[in-house]
C-alpha cells in the first residue's frame, strides 16, 4: 500500500507512536505516501539467483578450458552490475512524503534518499488544493498552494491513487479548486 492514513483522536496515549510537535500537539491526520516496490526481498534473491544460473550455464561448455577464464570476468561483472542496479533502485524507492494535519497547521515533508528532507509548513485555512487532470508533470497531478508557493504531493503515485489522495485531502481541507 502506498497511501497509509492514520487518524488520531483527541488525547492519544503518550506512547502511541503518534508524531508529536511541541508547538501543535498530536496531529488529527497523518498521510504517509511511498512508491510501490515491485520486487520483494524474496523475489530479489530468486531473480538474482536465476539470472546467475542462466549466465553461468553457457560456461559449463567451456569448463576446464582456458576459455573459461576469459569469459568468467565478464559474467561476474554482469552479475555485479545487476546486483548493484537493483540495490540502487531499492534505495531510491525509499523516498516518502508525509503530510501532518492539525486544525491550525499543515506540514508536508518530502524525503528523498541522499538528500536533506524538504519541509513545507502552512496554515490549512489558506491551502488551496488542485487536481490537474492533464498538462501537469503526470496525469491527475495534485498540488497544494498557500502563501504564494505551490508544492506537489504524490507525483510518484499511480493516477488512481492520486485521485484518491485528492478526494481525501478535499474532505479534510474543506474542498479544492
Amino acid at each position: 500500500m502506498t497511501i497509509d492514513i492514520t487518524r488520531y483522536a483527541d488525547g492519544a496515549p503518550e506512547h502511541s507512536g503518534a508524531p508529536f510537535d511541541p508547538d501543535h500537539g498530536t496531529p488529527r491526520l497523518r498521510v504517509l505516501l511511498s512508491p510501490h516496490k515491485a520486487l520483494t526481498p524474496n523475489g530479489f534473491v530468486w531473480f538474482v539467483g536465476l539470472t546467475a544460473s542462466l549466465l553461468l550455464l553457457p560456461l559449463l561448455a567451456v569448463f576446464g578450458t582456458p576459455v573459461l577464464w576469459g569469459l568468467l570476468p565478464f559474467v561476474l561483472a554482469a552479475l555485479w552490475a545487476l546486483w548493484w542496479g537493483l540495490t540502487r533502485s531499492w534505495r531510491d524507492a525509499e523516498r516518502y512524503e508525509e503530510l501532518l494535519l492539525w486544525d491550525d497547521h499543515l506540514r508536508l515533508t518530502h524525503a528523498v534518499p541522499r538528500k536533506a528532507p524538504l519541509r513545507w509548513d502552512t496554515n490549512p485555512y489558506w491551502v488551496r488544493l488542485r487536481l490537474i487532470p492533464e498538462g501537469g508533470k503526470v496525469p491527475d497531478y495534485v498540488t497544494l498552494k498557500a502563501g504564494g508557493r505551490e508544492v506537489e504531493i504524490g507525483a510518484f503515485l499511480a493516477p488512481s491513487e492520486r485521485r484518491e489522495l485528492y478526494a481525501l485531502l478535499s474532505r479534510e481541507l474543506g474542498g479544492g479548486i
